[in-house]
């Protein structure tokens, strides 16, 4: 029986993504393909770190007793556990909605047409990063209106490089879009002003809700 290397679950809101705000239950799996220069979940990332592991059923029952409608599977890089799809199914089989926060590196075609479908909030690595040599644009043609392409941005040449990829796979009306400033890092009315300049109809600005909310280095939340 399949077990998954689960490196903390709770019942929080979520910070980010279109049910920002809302209550859910996270499941964060240890392990991840990509090593951002700004990642704050490092700690989750590496295969030392210290988890439990549980089976499908397991957590299906925690996700399912919390009375929480909404179930985000995050990482690390949660598309890295080879059973995900059962546990995506067996979830949504449930009643819940389910929505995986994912790098952009892993291939989604696997899952895009599934019968149980979750939601994708899919990062694209800008070049502050130091990843963005491994993203997967294959992945564009794959998202729908459920899903949310997140640029994190960490300067001005980041914001550049999110207006050209957005205009190259012409994402605005295909998928939601989202710039989100690197906690700490560039000023979120920098970003707002470069949306201004740029025009950009239908993407939002985001901030890391959570990180506001609790010490922004605290688990759990």
């Amino acid at each position: 029986m399949y077990k998954y290397p689960v490196a903390e679950k709770f019942v929080s809101i979520n910070g980010e993504g279109a049910r920002a705000g809302e209550l859910a239950v996270f499941i964060r799996f240890r392990g991840c393909n990509l090593s951002c220069s700004y990642c704050d979940t490092r700690w989750a990332s590496g295969g030392n770190c210290p988890a439990e592991l549980l089976a499908l059923e397991e957590l299906t029952e925690y996700a399912a007793s919390s009375g929480v409608a909404n179930v985000t599977l995050t990482g690390g890089e949660p598309l890295l556990q080879a059973e995900i799809y059962p546990l995506i199914e067996s979830l949504m089989k449930s009643g819940m909605r389910v929505e995986i926060e994912t790098n952009g590196s892993v291939a989604l075609a696997e899952l895009s047409d599934k019968p149980f479908r979750p939601a994708f909030t899919m990062d694209y690595k800008l070049p502050s990063s130091g990843m963005e040599e491994h993203m997967n644009t294959g992945n564009f043609s794959l998202l729908n209106k459920d899903d949310i392409v997140k640029f994190v941005v960490g300067d001005k040449a980041d914001l550049e490089r999110a207006a050209e990829i957005i205009e190259i796979y012409d994402l605005i009306g295909s998928c939601g879009i989202y710039l989100s400033p690197v906690f700490g890092g560039i000023e979120p009315e920098a970003i707002v002003e470069f949306m201004k300049e740029r025009r950009l109809n239908n993407a939002r600005l985001q901030l890391q809700l959570h990180k506001y909310i609790w010490n922004p280095n605290k688990r759990g939340v």
